[in-house]
């Protein structure tokens, strides 16, 4: 049987923020350091389901769990989001610059002018950014 292959940072950490507990976890732990016990509070399961749920988001590395005499504190690792924010910030630019095209094309055909000058914004034709991995193909 071959090895098993370990996703690329980005995928593991899509596949640990596709579950909405987990992302619960990451927005309760986003007001600050807690304990596992605070944590699994306001979820209806049991202590070794939450525990599953943090080593998920432990190991996409989206948070780190340490150990104080008795206290079992989580806490956020807001790098791995910031690199997931950085991927999607590709994608908001591109969305972004289509819909001012389409703002101006709509004002145009209402006689208006355009509501900002395009250099700034980059091509007139833009074009969604290529996924590296697989050569720009979806």
């Amino acid at each position: 049987m071959p090895p098993a292959m370990s996703p690329d940072p980005l995928s593991a950490t899509f596949a640990a923020l596709a579950d909405p507990t987990r992302r619960a976890i990451i927005a309760r732990l986003a007001r600050g350091e807690t304990t596992v016990t605070e944590l699994s509070k306001p979820f209806d399961m049991s202590g070794p389901a939450i525990s599953k749920h943090l080593k998920v988001l432990e190991s996409a590395g989206l948070i780190t769990r340490s150990r104080e005499a008795q206290w079992r504190p989580c806490k956020i690792e807001p790098q791995a989001l910031k690199s997931l924010d950085e991927w999607l910030d590709q994608y908001r630019q591109f969305w972004e610059q289509r819909l001012d095209r389409l703002d101006d094309y709509l004002r145009e055909l209402q006689g208006l002018p355009p509501q900002r000058p395009r250099s700034p914004r980059g091509p007139r034709n833009p074009k969604p950014p290529k996924d590296k991995k697989r050569g720009g193909k979806k």
